[in-house]
């Protein structure tokens, strides 16, 4: 049997690891309220601009904020991977660039991917993409910039990434930008004003301020999958730090008990060395 001091070293490591998945699994909690109320002011931001949007665009069609430009879009479509920037959010990359792969061709498809950790897993199955982003730390404030400008250069793009379902359960999934934006638009509350060109004077021009609202509304759909992925990742780390906290607790119980049946051990060991010495003088007596 192991000696007792060995075991409570054992022990109070297991301790100190039940203590970390605890407050990792706190942290989680707090971040995953803070994005929920981040999502829901960033949609209302999102109404107000699809309202003056939809009353003054003068074709039916998104043309992702490139109204204006000459140059002729890539005829491929943009693929963009929004993973974890660590692995702490359990199998749900691993999940997402799955689902990525079965629909993915080289030929007619270019990658972007935010997210450390998607980039590695894309890297060892031998799967090229053409640029990476880190996983913005921040919630709110987000740059997306970088991103629209790659979404631009493209006929089509499709965003991968995480959802949130519940606390315990999340999902992956894929959507076309244009039609999401579109979507959105559809389903949120129209202002009572009435914005055209007959009472409002618009500078530089109509269709300046149509490309200007089209890549702000881009910038916020993007913002807004992002925060839904970092979301269902937090809730993903939630529910692996709960499993570890279940683990390691379960593990800590086992230590305990196998310390104290190594110390009584010991004791009877050392009664066992006091009998029979007490045995020995008696016989020599």
């Amino acid at each position: 049997m192991r000696r007792p001091q060995d075991i409570a070293i054992d022990e109070s490591t297991m301790q100190s690891m039940r203590d970390l998945t605890s407050i990792f699994e706190g942290i989680a909690s707090m971040r995953i309220t803070q994005i929920k109320d981040q999502v829901a002011q960033s949609q209302q931001f999102f109404d107000e601009l699809w309202n003056i949007y939809s009353q003054i665009r003068v074709a039916d069609l998104f043309q992702y904020g490139r109204g204006q430009s000459k140059a002729k879009p890539i005829d491929k479509e943009l693929i963009i991977v929004i993973t974890a920037e660590g692995g702490f959010s359990g199998d749900i990359d691993e999940k997402l660039i799955n689902l990525m792969l079965k629909n993915y061709q080289a030929a007619k498809s270019d990658i972007i991917v935010i997210g450390h950790h998607g980039a590695i897993q894309l890297a060892q199955r031998g799967v090229s993409f053409k640029k990476y982003y880190k996983l913005p730390e921040e919630d709110h404030d987000i740059n997306t910039w970088p991103i629209i400008q790659e979404v631009q250069q493209y006929k089509s793009s499709t965003a991968y990434y995480q959802t949130y379902v519940s606390l315990m359960v999340q999902d992956v999934k894929h959507i076309s930008l244009g039609s999401v934006i579109t979507e959105k638009g559809q389903t949120s509350n129209q202002g009572s004003e009435v914005i055209s060109l007959e009472n409002y004077i618009f500078e530089p021009s109509a269709y300046a301020l149509i490309d200007h609202l089209e890549r702000s509304m881009m910038q916020i759909t993007i913002s807004q999958i992002i925060l839904e992925s970092k979301l269902a990742q937090y809730a993903s780390r939630f529910r692996a730090m709960s499993e570890a906290y279940d683990k390691a607790d379960e593990s800590l119980q086992d230590l305990h008990l196998l310390y104290s049946r190594a110390k009584r051990s010991v004791r009877d060991e050392r009664l066992k060395e006091i009998i029979n010495g007490i045995r020995e003088v008696s016989v020599r007596i």
